[in-house]
């Protein structure tokens, strides 16, 4: 199975950043100086995968789950609750547009690193370990694409806070279908509270 931990905002969270991203994506964003350029090449995520990542594991192999819930559950435990709130946007090179978070990013950071620490305990071979940053991927381009339109219109975005309350692992089906535009699916298949 395709896994990884992650937070999952509220439906109210969505339903703010579905109407920001509606906004931009039904008429492309121009910025100063520059022409709109590349907008066919976005690749738009869905609603159901949106989501912050806190540890990408790949492939796990059933035989390990046993051992990753109850690791993830521990590092759910050790974390208390915090707040979030969706915030401002931001981009890797020219192939994702994400909307970042503010709030408990330190306690973030720290959930991150315990979902990472407990994968890697369970025996699931993880990724070279690089500094945690709180994105909410909402397009990825194909290349060519000018995200600074984009980035410019979102920058100014601020969700209403929630408070983190669980810990997810979520299972990603990739598609099957052949279909162009088809979508990942994502799957909860458990949650373990935070804190005490």
């Amino acid at each position: 199975m395709r896994l990884f931990a992650a937070v999952m905002p509220p439906q109210e969270a969505v339903e703010e950043l579905r109407e920001a991203v509606g906004a931009v994506r039904g008429a492309p964003p121009v910025a100063q100086d520059r022409p709109p350029v590349g907008h066919e090449r976005l690749r738009w995520t869905g609603e159901a995968g949106w989501h912050f990542t806190l540890a990408f594991m790949g492939e796990v192999r059933d035989t390990v789950l046993p051992d990753l819930y109850a690791r993830l559950a521990r590092a759910a435990h050790r974390t208390d609750p915090f707040p979030l709130r969706i915030h401002g946007s931001g981009h890797f090179g020219e192939r994702a547009l994400w909307v970042g978070a503010a709030g408990g990013l330190d306690q973030m950071r720290m959930l991150a690193e315990r979902a990472d620490a407990a994968a890697r305990r369970a025996g699931v071979p993880m990724d070279q370990h690089r500094r945690y940053t709180a994105h909410l991927t909402l397009a990825r381009s194909h290349g060519g694409t000018d995200l600074h339109p984009y980035l410019e219109a979102l920058a100014g975005f601020e969700g209403t806070p929630w408070r983190v309350g669980e810990l997810s692992l979520v299972r990603s089906n990739l598609p099957t279908g052949g279909v162009p535009g088809e979508q990942p699916r994502y799957e909860v298949l458990e949650a373990w509270p935070l804190g005490a």
